[in-house]
C-alpha cells in the first residue's frame, strides 16, 4: 500500500531538515506558515512566515554548533489535512546535552504545510537547555 501523501510530505520535510536543505523546506511550506515552539526560552514562540520558520531552523543549528539532530520515528495522518510526527532529537550546547522525544502536529493545505505545532516530552528540560 502506498504511503499517504501527507505522510510522505512530512517525511520529505524531515529529510530536508537533516540535510540542511532550506530550498526544499521553503518549497513544501506555505508563505504564511507558522511554526509554534513551546516553552519560555529564547527560541520559543510563534515563528510566523516561511522565512521566520527557516531562520528558527538555522538557529537550532547555530546555537548547538551543528549538533542538533532529529530522528523521525513515525508519522500519523487523518486524511483531512493533519499529520503528526513522533521524533527523537538530540543536541549539545556548551556543557548541556539534550536527548528528548517530541512531536509536531502539521496542518496541510493542498500539498504544503501551513502550520506546525511542536510538542516536547519535558518542557522544563527544553527551557533549561535553550536558556
Amino acid at each position: 500500500m502506498a504511503e499517504h501523501p501527507h505522510a510522505a510530505l512530512v517525511r520529505m520535510g524531515y529529510e530536508a531538515f537533516q540535510r540542511g536543505d532550506m530550498d526544499t523546506l521553503r518549497g513544501i511550506m506555505t508563505g504564511d506558515c507558522t511554526h509554534h515552539v513551546p516553552g519560555s526560552h529564547p527560541l520559543s514562540g510563534d515563528h510566523k512566515g516561511v522565512e521566520s520558520a527557516l531562520e528558527y531552523y538555522g538557529k537550532l543549528s547555530s546555537e548547538t554548533g551543528g549538533s542538533f539532530r532529529v530522528e523521525l520515528h513515525d508519522v500519523f495522518v487523518d486524511g483531512r489535512g493533519h499529520a503528526i510526527s513522533v521524533n527523537r532529537f538530540t543536541a549539545d550546547r556548551g556543557d548541556k546535552h539534550l536527548d528528548e522525544k517530541g512531536s509536531i502536529v502539521f496542518r496541510i493545505v493542498g500539498d504544503k504545510v501551513s502550520d506546525l505545532d511542536e510538542c516536547v516530552q519535558d518542557i522544563d528540560k527544553a527551557n533549561d537547555f535553550w536558556s
